[in-house]
Protein backbone atom coordinates (compact mmCIF):
# COMPACT_ATOMS: atom_id res chain seq x y z
CA UNK A 1 0.00 0.00 0.00
CA UNK A 2 1.36 3.13 -0.98
CA UNK A 3 1.42 6.58 1.06
CA UNK A 4 -0.79 9.22 0.43
CA UNK A 5 0.57 10.35 -3.18
CA UNK A 6 2.85 13.29 -2.92
CA UNK A 7 1.64 15.11 -6.13
CA UNK A 8 -1.79 15.75 -4.60
CA UNK A 9 -2.33 19.03 -2.48
CA UNK A 10 -1.88 17.76 0.97
CA UNK A 11 -4.44 19.86 2.44
CA UNK A 12 -7.18 19.21 -0.58
CA UNK A 13 -9.82 16.90 -0.69
CA UNK A 14 -7.84 15.09 -3.23
CA UNK A 15 -5.94 13.99 -0.77
CA UNK A 16 -8.11 12.78 1.95
CA UNK A 17 -10.02 10.93 -0.34
CA UNK A 18 -7.00 9.24 -1.75
CA UNK A 19 -5.55 8.48 2.28
CA UNK A 20 -9.13 6.86 2.82
CA UNK A 21 -8.90 4.93 -0.35
CA UNK A 22 -5.88 3.28 0.72
CA UNK A 23 -7.12 2.56 4.08
CA UNK A 24 -10.63 0.93 2.65
CA UNK A 25 -8.54 -0.91 0.44
CA UNK A 26 -6.61 -2.55 3.02
CA UNK A 27 -9.82 -3.16 5.03
CA UNK A 28 -10.56 -5.80 2.20
CA UNK A 29 -6.77 -7.03 2.75
CA UNK A 30 -7.84 -8.09 6.20
CA UNK A 31 -6.02 -4.54 7.82
CA UNK A 32 -7.89 -3.10 11.38
CA UNK A 33 -9.58 0.42 10.18
CA UNK A 34 -7.15 1.99 13.05
CA UNK A 35 -3.79 -0.27 11.69
CA UNK A 36 -4.66 0.63 7.91
CA UNK A 37 -4.79 4.53 9.13
CA UNK A 38 -1.70 4.25 11.42
CA UNK A 39 0.22 2.56 8.54
CA UNK A 40 -0.66 5.77 6.52
CA UNK A 41 0.37 8.33 9.27
CA UNK A 42 3.81 6.52 8.88
CA UNK A 43 4.50 6.92 5.46
CA UNK A 44 2.94 10.65 4.72
CA UNK A 45 3.43 13.66 6.47
CA UNK A 46 -0.13 14.62 6.42
CA UNK A 47 -1.26 17.41 8.80
CA UNK A 48 -3.28 16.83 11.66
CA UNK A 49 -6.09 18.54 10.03
CA UNK A 50 -5.57 16.30 6.91
CA UNK A 51 -5.21 13.41 9.02
CA UNK A 52 -8.52 14.13 10.45
CA UNK A 53 -10.17 14.34 7.29
CA UNK A 54 -8.67 11.07 6.21
CA UNK A 55 -9.90 9.58 9.72
CA UNK A 56 -13.26 10.92 9.09
CA UNK A 57 -13.94 9.93 5.07
CA UNK A 58 -12.83 6.18 6.08
CA UNK A 59 -15.13 5.52 8.83
CA UNK A 60 -17.94 7.40 7.24
CA UNK A 61 -17.21 5.26 3.84
CA UNK A 62 -17.49 2.09 6.83
CA UNK A 63 -20.67 3.08 7.87
CA UNK A 64 -22.39 3.43 4.44
CA UNK A 65 -20.51 0.82 2.90
CA UNK A 66 -23.31 -1.26 1.91
CA UNK A 67 -24.89 1.62 0.46
CA UNK A 68 -22.19 2.44 -1.77
CA UNK A 69 -21.65 -1.02 -2.88
CA UNK A 70 -24.94 -1.37 -3.82
CA UNK A 71 -25.24 1.89 -6.07
CA UNK A 72 -21.96 0.78 -7.54
CA UNK A 73 -23.49 -2.73 -8.39
CA UNK A 74 -26.41 -0.95 -9.79
CA UNK A 75 -24.47 1.31 -12.08
CA UNK A 76 -21.35 -1.44 -13.79
CA UNK A 77 -21.05 -4.98 -13.22
CA UNK A 78 -17.12 -4.44 -14.04
CA UNK A 79 -14.45 -5.11 -11.28
CA UNK A 80 -13.57 -2.16 -10.21
CA UNK A 81 -9.85 -2.50 -9.70
CA UNK A 82 -7.38 -2.50 -7.97
CA UNK A 83 -8.71 -2.28 -4.38
CA UNK A 84 -7.72 1.13 -3.84
CA UNK A 85 -9.89 2.24 -7.07
CA UNK A 86 -13.11 0.23 -5.12
CA UNK A 87 -12.59 2.54 -1.87
CA UNK A 88 -12.09 5.79 -3.90
CA UNK A 89 -15.37 5.35 -5.57
CA UNK A 90 -17.36 3.86 -2.31
CA UNK A 91 -15.90 6.62 -0.60
CA UNK A 92 -17.07 9.43 -2.83
CA UNK A 93 -20.78 7.48 -3.75
CA UNK A 94 -21.17 6.63 0.39
CA UNK A 95 -20.60 10.53 0.71
CA UNK A 96 -23.37 11.25 -2.45
CA UNK A 97 -25.59 9.06 -1.13
CA UNK A 98 -26.00 9.79 2.34
CA UNK A 99 -29.31 11.43 3.38
CA UNK A 100 -27.53 13.62 6.13
CA UNK A 101 -25.28 15.18 3.45
CA UNK A 102 -28.29 16.44 1.46
CA UNK A 103 -28.84 19.29 3.58
CA UNK A 104 -28.78 22.87 3.67
CA UNK A 105 -24.90 22.75 4.51
CA UNK A 106 -23.31 19.85 3.37
CA UNK A 107 -20.18 18.37 4.10
CA UNK A 108 -18.83 18.86 0.36
CA UNK A 109 -20.29 20.16 -2.42
CA UNK A 110 -21.27 17.62 -4.60
CA UNK A 111 -19.54 19.09 -7.86
CA UNK A 112 -16.13 19.59 -6.14
CA UNK A 113 -16.22 15.93 -4.50
CA UNK A 114 -16.68 14.36 -7.97
CA UNK A 115 -13.90 16.76 -9.10
CA UNK A 116 -11.59 16.04 -6.41
CA UNK A 117 -12.34 12.01 -6.64
CA UNK A 118 -11.13 12.19 -9.93
CA UNK A 119 -8.04 14.14 -9.06
CA UNK A 120 -7.31 11.48 -6.44
CA UNK A 121 -7.66 9.00 -9.05
CA UNK A 122 -5.25 10.49 -11.78
CA UNK A 123 -2.34 11.13 -9.33
CA UNK A 124 -1.84 7.48 -8.65
CA UNK A 125 -0.05 5.69 -11.20
CA UNK A 126 -2.62 2.10 -10.37
CA UNK A 127 -5.84 4.26 -10.88
CA UNK A 128 -5.08 6.80 -13.33
CA UNK A 129 -6.56 4.54 -15.96
CA UNK A 130 -9.87 4.78 -14.74
CA UNK A 131 -10.31 8.53 -14.30
CA UNK A 132 -12.87 8.47 -16.99
CA UNK A 133 -14.69 5.57 -14.82
CA UNK A 134 -14.64 7.58 -11.57
CA UNK A 135 -15.83 10.73 -13.38
CA UNK A 136 -18.65 8.37 -15.38
CA UNK A 137 -19.72 6.76 -12.46
CA UNK A 138 -20.11 9.59 -10.20
CA UNK A 139 -21.72 11.78 -12.69
CA UNK A 140 -24.50 9.25 -13.51
CA UNK A 141 -25.21 9.15 -9.53
CA UNK A 142 -26.01 12.91 -9.39
CA UNK A 143 -28.02 12.21 -12.74
CA UNK A 144 -30.30 8.98 -11.45
CA UNK A 145 -29.55 9.92 -8.31
CA UNK A 146 -33.35 9.35 -7.13
CA UNK A 147 -33.78 5.91 -9.33
CA UNK A 148 -30.29 4.59 -8.10
CA UNK A 149 -31.12 4.94 -4.85
CA UNK A 150 -34.81 3.55 -5.23
CA UNK A 151 -33.01 0.63 -6.68
CA UNK A 152 -30.68 0.08 -4.21
CA UNK A 153 -33.13 0.19 -1.95
CA UNK A 154 -34.40 -2.56 -2.54
CA UNK A 155 -31.47 -5.11 -1.56
CA UNK A 156 -30.66 -5.98 1.86
CA UNK A 157 -27.05 -4.48 2.11
CA UNK A 158 -28.16 -1.48 1.39
CA UNK A 159 -30.97 -1.52 3.84
CA UNK A 160 -29.06 -2.62 6.60
CA UNK A 161 -25.10 -2.13 5.88
CA UNK A 162 -23.82 -5.11 6.56
CA UNK A 163 -22.35 -7.86 4.03
CA UNK A 164 -25.09 -10.58 2.69
CA UNK A 165 -23.77 -13.26 4.20
CA UNK A 166 -23.52 -11.21 7.93
CA UNK A 167 -27.53 -10.18 7.66
CA UNK A 168 -28.58 -13.96 7.01
CA UNK A 169 -27.04 -15.26 9.73
CA UNK A 170 -28.15 -12.73 12.14
CA UNK A 171 -31.19 -13.19 10.55
CA UNK A 172 -30.91 -17.21 11.70
CA UNK A 173 -29.26 -16.98 15.00
CA UNK A 174 -31.98 -14.50 16.27
CA UNK A 175 -34.62 -14.39 13.82
CA UNK A 176 -37.34 -12.66 16.38
CA UNK A 177 -34.24 -10.05 17.12
CA UNK A 178 -32.17 -9.35 14.62
CA UNK A 179 -32.96 -6.51 12.51
CA UNK A 180 -33.07 -4.35 15.95
CA UNK A 181 -29.58 -5.60 16.33
CA UNK A 182 -28.54 -4.49 13.17
CA UNK A 183 -29.95 -1.29 13.76
CA UNK A 184 -28.10 -1.25 16.69
CA UNK A 185 -24.59 -1.67 15.69
CA UNK A 186 -25.33 1.27 12.82
CA UNK A 187 -26.42 3.88 15.89
CA UNK A 188 -23.72 5.96 16.84
CA UNK A 189 -21.93 4.61 20.04
CA UNK A 190 -22.35 7.02 23.47
CA UNK A 191 -19.69 8.05 25.56
CA UNK A 192 -20.12 5.94 28.49
CA UNK A 193 -17.84 6.54 31.52
CA UNK A 194 -16.78 4.11 34.33
CA UNK A 195 -16.43 5.79 37.55
CA UNK A 196 -13.26 4.99 39.58
CA UNK A 197 -15.06 4.35 43.46
CA UNK A 198 -11.45 5.00 44.43
CA UNK A 199 -11.75 8.51 44.37
CA UNK A 200 -14.87 9.57 43.54
CA UNK A 201 -18.95 7.98 44.10
CA UNK A 202 -21.03 8.45 41.40
CA UNK A 203 -23.87 10.66 42.67
CA UNK A 204 -20.65 13.13 43.61
CA UNK A 205 -18.93 12.62 39.96
CA UNK A 206 -22.49 13.34 38.21
CA UNK A 207 -22.98 16.40 40.48
CA UNK A 208 -19.12 17.75 39.19
CA UNK A 209 -20.45 17.19 35.32
CA UNK A 210 -23.47 19.01 36.08
CA UNK A 211 -21.65 22.12 37.75
CA UNK A 212 -19.68 21.94 34.67
CA UNK A 213 -22.74 22.22 32.43
CA UNK A 214 -22.63 18.80 31.17
CA UNK A 215 -25.46 16.21 30.91
CA UNK A 216 -24.78 12.87 32.15
CA UNK A 217 -27.39 9.94 33.39
CA UNK A 218 -26.95 6.52 35.58
CA UNK A 219 -27.07 3.48 32.80
CA UNK A 220 -24.94 0.76 35.16
CA UNK A 221 -23.45 0.31 39.05
CA UNK A 222 -20.20 2.70 37.94
CA UNK A 223 -21.31 3.85 34.36
CA UNK A 224 -22.14 7.13 33.51
CA UNK A 225 -23.65 7.97 29.73
CA UNK A 226 -22.45 11.77 28.14
CA UNK A 227 -25.34 13.24 26.38
CA UNK A 228 -22.73 14.32 23.96
CA UNK A 229 -19.74 13.04 23.17
CA UNK A 230 -16.86 15.63 24.53
CA UNK A 231 -12.96 15.00 24.40
CA UNK A 232 -11.56 13.24 26.58
CA UNK A 233 -9.18 16.26 27.82
CA UNK A 234 -12.26 18.27 28.71
CA UNK A 235 -13.90 15.46 30.95
CA UNK A 236 -13.87 16.22 34.51
CA UNK A 237 -10.93 14.30 36.49
CA UNK A 238 -10.44 12.29 33.43
CA UNK A 239 -6.01 13.07 33.78
CA UNK A 240 -6.23 12.44 37.67
CA UNK A 241 -7.65 9.09 37.04
CA UNK A 242 -11.75 10.10 38.46
CA UNK A 243 -13.27 7.99 35.40
CA UNK A 244 -12.05 6.08 32.20
CA UNK A 245 -14.26 5.50 29.16
CA UNK A 246 -15.54 1.60 29.12
CA UNK A 247 -19.04 0.53 27.51
CA UNK A 248 -21.60 -0.14 30.18
CA UNK A 249 -21.98 -3.82 28.63
CA UNK A 250 -17.69 -3.86 29.29
CA UNK A 251 -18.26 -2.76 32.83
CA UNK A 252 -20.53 -5.92 34.02
CA UNK A 253 -17.57 -8.02 34.12
CA UNK A 254 -15.77 -6.49 37.40
CA UNK A 255 -19.17 -7.18 39.39
CA UNK A 256 -19.09 -10.96 37.91
CA UNK A 257 -15.70 -12.04 38.56
CA UNK A 258 -16.45 -11.15 42.32
CA UNK A 259 -12.71 -10.32 43.51
CA UNK A 260 -11.84 -9.97 46.88
CA UNK A 261 -9.21 -8.40 48.68
CA UNK A 262 -5.61 -10.77 48.90
CA UNK A 263 -6.73 -12.60 45.96
CA UNK A 264 -4.71 -13.82 42.93
CA UNK A 265 -6.23 -12.93 39.82
CA UNK A 266 -5.41 -13.45 36.42
CA UNK A 267 -6.47 -10.86 33.55
CA UNK A 268 -5.83 -13.06 30.64
CA UNK A 269 -6.03 -11.21 26.73
CA UNK A 270 -6.11 -7.79 29.10
CA UNK A 271 -5.47 -5.40 26.23
CA UNK A 272 -6.35 -2.53 26.39
CA UNK A 273 -7.15 -2.96 30.21
CA UNK A 274 -10.86 -1.41 30.35
CA UNK A 275 -11.59 -4.31 32.69
CA UNK A 276 -8.33 -4.76 34.65
CA UNK A 277 -8.31 -0.84 35.72
CA UNK A 278 -12.15 -1.86 37.08
CA UNK A 279 -11.18 -4.94 38.81
CA UNK A 280 -8.01 -3.14 41.11
CA UNK A 281 -10.73 -0.20 41.24
CA UNK A 282 -12.65 -2.37 43.06
CA UNK A 283 -10.17 -5.06 45.52
CA UNK A 284 -6.30 -4.86 46.24
CA UNK A 285 -5.84 -7.74 44.66
CA UNK A 286 -2.64 -9.71 43.17
CA UNK A 287 -3.24 -8.96 39.20
CA UNK A 288 -1.68 -10.51 36.31
CA UNK A 289 -2.02 -8.56 32.90
CA UNK A 290 -1.14 -11.23 30.21
CA UNK A 291 -1.40 -9.99 26.81
CA UNK A 292 0.64 -11.46 23.64
CA UNK A 293 1.16 -7.89 22.02
CA UNK A 294 3.66 -5.85 24.06
CA UNK A 295 2.85 -2.66 22.43
CA UNK A 296 -1.02 -3.41 23.66
CA UNK A 297 0.46 -4.15 26.97
CA UNK A 298 1.97 -0.79 26.94
CA UNK A 299 -1.79 0.93 26.87
CA UNK A 300 -2.46 -0.81 29.90
CA UNK A 301 0.25 0.54 31.80
CA UNK A 302 -0.54 3.96 30.51
CA UNK A 303 -4.04 3.30 31.82
CA UNK A 304 -2.86 2.25 35.30
CA UNK A 305 -0.72 4.80 35.97
CA UNK A 306 -3.74 7.44 35.02
CA UNK A 307 -5.59 5.65 37.67
CA UNK A 308 -2.69 4.78 39.68
CA UNK A 309 -3.28 1.57 40.02
CA UNK A 310 -0.35 -1.03 39.79
CA UNK A 311 -0.59 -4.55 38.12
CA UNK A 312 1.64 -7.53 37.10
CA UNK A 313 2.00 -7.06 33.38
CA UNK A 314 3.47 -9.49 31.13
CA UNK A 315 3.98 -10.54 27.41
CA UNK A 316 2.58 -14.30 26.58
CA UNK A 317 -0.12 -16.25 24.59
CA UNK A 318 -2.83 -17.41 27.02
CA UNK A 319 -3.10 -20.53 25.03
CA UNK A 320 0.56 -21.76 26.52
CA UNK A 321 2.34 -22.11 29.27
CA UNK A 322 5.25 -21.15 28.77
CA UNK A 323 5.24 -17.95 30.99
CA UNK A 324 3.31 -19.33 34.00
CA UNK A 325 5.15 -19.87 37.01
CA UNK A 326 2.66 -22.44 37.92
CA UNK A 327 1.09 -20.84 41.02
CA UNK A 328 -2.65 -20.82 40.40
CA UNK A 329 -5.33 -18.07 40.28
CA UNK A 330 -8.31 -17.54 42.36
CA UNK A 331 -9.86 -15.70 39.72
CA UNK A 332 -9.62 -15.83 35.70
CA UNK A 333 -11.26 -13.31 33.55
CA UNK A 334 -10.96 -14.92 29.90
CA UNK A 335 -11.96 -12.33 27.40
CA UNK A 336 -11.19 -14.48 24.80
CA UNK A 337 -10.12 -13.41 20.88
CA UNK A 338 -13.16 -13.53 18.56
CA UNK A 339 -15.19 -11.83 16.24
CA UNK A 340 -16.11 -8.79 17.74
CA UNK A 341 -19.29 -8.65 16.07
CA UNK A 342 -21.26 -7.18 19.30
CA UNK A 343 -19.01 -4.13 19.40
CA UNK A 344 -19.49 -2.75 15.17
CA UNK A 345 -21.15 0.49 16.45
CA UNK A 346 -18.02 1.60 17.68
CA UNK A 347 -15.89 -0.46 15.23
CA UNK A 348 -17.88 -0.48 11.93
CA UNK A 349 -14.63 -1.53 9.78
CA UNK A 350 -15.34 -5.19 11.64
CA UNK A 351 -18.61 -6.20 9.55
CA UNK A 352 -16.24 -5.62 6.14
CA UNK A 353 -13.22 -6.99 7.79
CA UNK A 354 -14.83 -10.66 8.73
CA UNK A 355 -15.18 -13.44 6.55
CA UNK A 356 -17.62 -16.11 7.48
CA UNK A 357 -14.67 -18.75 7.84
CA UNK A 358 -13.60 -16.40 10.69
CA UNK A 359 -16.22 -17.65 13.29
CA UNK A 360 -14.58 -21.64 13.40
CA UNK A 361 -11.14 -20.61 13.31
CA UNK A 362 -11.62 -18.27 16.33
CA UNK A 363 -13.88 -20.23 18.30
CA UNK A 364 -11.42 -22.87 17.93
CA UNK A 365 -8.37 -20.43 18.92
CA UNK A 366 -10.88 -19.79 22.34
CA UNK A 367 -11.49 -23.41 23.32
CA UNK A 368 -7.75 -23.74 23.53
CA UNK A 369 -7.32 -20.82 25.41
CA UNK A 370 -10.28 -21.70 27.67
CA UNK A 371 -8.95 -25.14 28.44
CA UNK A 372 -5.11 -24.18 28.98
CA UNK A 373 -6.04 -21.39 31.37
CA UNK A 374 -8.26 -23.77 33.72
CA UNK A 375 -5.22 -25.72 34.45
CA UNK A 376 -4.37 -22.58 35.78
CA UNK A 377 -7.16 -21.89 38.35
CA UNK A 378 -7.05 -22.91 41.71
CA UNK A 379 -10.33 -25.14 43.54
CA UNK A 380 -13.17 -23.53 44.22
CA UNK A 381 -12.07 -20.74 42.06
CA UNK A 382 -13.76 -18.95 39.19
CA UNK A 383 -13.10 -18.35 35.53
CA UNK A 384 -15.09 -15.63 33.49
CA UNK A 385 -15.58 -16.14 29.52
CA UNK A 386 -16.55 -13.19 27.80
CA UNK A 387 -16.61 -12.39 24.26
CA UNK A 388 -17.93 -9.30 22.66
CA UNK A 389 -19.37 -11.86 19.59
CA UNK A 390 -23.20 -12.05 18.65
CA UNK A 391 -22.23 -15.49 16.89
CA UNK A 392 -23.57 -18.59 19.07
CA UNK A 393 -20.73 -20.65 17.99
CA UNK A 394 -18.53 -18.47 20.04
CA UNK A 395 -20.49 -17.82 22.81
CA UNK A 396 -23.07 -20.53 24.20
CA UNK A 397 -21.87 -23.05 22.57
CA UNK A 398 -18.57 -22.63 23.46
CA UNK A 399 -19.70 -22.50 27.21
CA UNK A 400 -21.90 -25.51 26.94
CA UNK A 401 -19.15 -27.17 24.76
CA UNK A 402 -16.62 -26.23 27.86
CA UNK A 403 -18.78 -27.62 30.73
CA UNK A 404 -18.79 -31.23 28.61
CA UNK A 405 -15.14 -31.17 28.20
CA UNK A 406 -14.38 -30.71 32.00
CA UNK A 407 -16.41 -32.71 34.77
CA UNK A 408 -15.04 -29.90 37.57
CA UNK A 409 -16.65 -27.06 35.66
CA UNK A 410 -19.76 -25.65 37.87
CA UNK A 411 -21.83 -23.09 35.40
CA UNK A 412 -23.08 -20.35 37.79
CA UNK A 413 -25.39 -17.40 37.73
CA UNK A 414 -24.55 -14.98 34.60
CA UNK A 415 -26.16 -13.00 32.00
CA UNK A 416 -25.71 -15.30 29.07
CA UNK A 417 -25.73 -12.81 25.60
CA UNK A 418 -26.08 -9.11 26.39
CA UNK A 419 -27.64 -8.72 22.74
CA UNK A 420 -26.55 -4.51 21.79
CA UNK A 421 -29.52 -2.04 22.92
CA UNK A 422 -29.34 1.72 22.24
CA UNK A 423 -32.00 3.10 24.47
CA UNK A 424 -32.15 5.91 26.63
CA UNK A 425 -31.82 2.97 30.31
CA UNK A 426 -30.30 0.33 28.11
CA UNK A 427 -27.02 1.34 26.23
CA UNK A 428 -24.34 -0.85 25.58
CA UNK A 429 -22.48 -3.22 23.44
CA UNK A 430 -23.07 -6.83 22.24
CA UNK A 431 -21.32 -9.21 24.74
CA UNK A 432 -21.46 -12.57 26.58
CA UNK A 433 -20.73 -13.64 29.85
CA UNK A 434 -20.56 -16.92 31.15
CA UNK A 435 -18.76 -18.11 35.02
CA UNK A 436 -17.80 -21.21 35.71
CA UNK A 437 -16.48 -22.16 39.38
CA UNK A 438 -14.10 -25.23 39.31
CA UNK A 439 -15.18 -27.91 41.99
CA UNK A 440 -13.08 -29.02 44.09
CA UNK A 441 -12.32 -32.91 44.04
Amino acid sequence: MSSSNPRLLPDSLAFSLHGAAQAIAAVGDGVALPQALARIWSKTSASPQARGAIQDLSYHCMRNMGRAEALLHAMTTKQTEPAVLHGLVCCALGLLSDPDEQGDTPRYNTFTLVDQAVTAAAADPEMAHAKGMVNAVLRRFLRERDALMKSAAGTQMARFNYPNWWIDRMRSAYPQDWEAILEAGNQAPPLTLRVNRRKTSLDNYLARLSAQGLTASQIGPDAIRLAQATPVSQIPGFEEGWVSVQDAGAQRAADLIDVQDGMRVLDACAAPGGKTGHILERADVDLLALDHDPLRLKRIEENLHRLQLSANLMTGDAGKTDWWDGQPFDRILADVPCTASGIVRRHPDIRWLRRKTDTTQLATISAGILDNLWQMLKPNGKLLFVTCSLWPQESEAQAASFVARHADAVRQQAPGQLLPSATADRDHDGLFYALFHKQAT
